[in-house]
């Protein structure tokens, strides 16, 4: 069965990097350009397995913008440059609730699934969204929006714990909680099967 699992994803092996393209960026501002570089990408999948095609091309622009108006107040100490921008993009997705909906429904009313390409058990953050289960798709529209940036700032980004409290600016202990919570219900509406399967319990990266 198809479960969610937290992606191994790049470590922010380049922090130093990103923050000092940052840094410059405050006196020469095309040098921000190495950071959609970056980084579109992977912001862009996040935002297509969140709200779907149409409304990801509005949170991923508006996420850039945001960090580029931002960038001033970058703080390093509090996370790598991907973890922030994470953050920005989760917080506009929750201005986009309603296309987010509308793609977990989509989802949900899918037939059979079709295999990923040689991996039938490929995470979500490497996969095109039309690939969640239905079941599990109808699950996650259950959660509370919280519970579910959580879950999914996990299993599609692959940040640790304390990666997505600096994400959301919540506390450590939040980010625990919220997790055991949409476990729990993900648990229940999928038979008692954990749909985490590779996130352990004590993960804390």
């Amino acid at each position: 069965m198809t479960a969610l699992a937290r992606p191994s994803g790049p470590e922010p092996l380049h922090r130093a990097a990103d923050s000092a393209v940052i840094h410059r960026s405050l006196a020469d501002p095309e040098r921000f350009a190495e950071i959609f570089d970056t980084y579109f990408d992977e912001i862009h999948r996040y935002a297509v397995s969140r709200v779907g095609l149409a409304a990801a091309e509005d949170v991923v622009s508006e996420t850039f913008l945001a960090a580029f108006r931002k960038r001033a107040r970058y703080d390093p100490e509090r996370g790598a440059v991907r973890t922030w921008l994470y953050g920005i993009a989760t917080n506009l997705v929750g201005k986009h609730r309603r296309a987010e909906g509308q793609t977990l429904r989509a989802l949900g009313r899918q037939g059979v699934e079709r295999p990923a390409e040689g991996h039938e058990d490929r995470v979500l953050g490497q996969v095109s969204a039309a690939q969640v289960r239905p079941e599990l798709a109808r699950a996650i529209g259950r959660l509370s929006d919280g519970e579910r940036d959580v879950l999914l700032l996990m299993a599609l980004a692959g940040l640790r714990h304390e990666e997505i409290a600096a994400a959301l600016e919540i506390p450590y202990g939040t980010v625990g909680s919220r997790l055991y919570r949409a476990r729990q219900k993900l648990r229940e509406v999928l038979g008692g099967t954990d749909p985490m399967l590779d996130v352990k319990e004590d993960d804390r990266g």
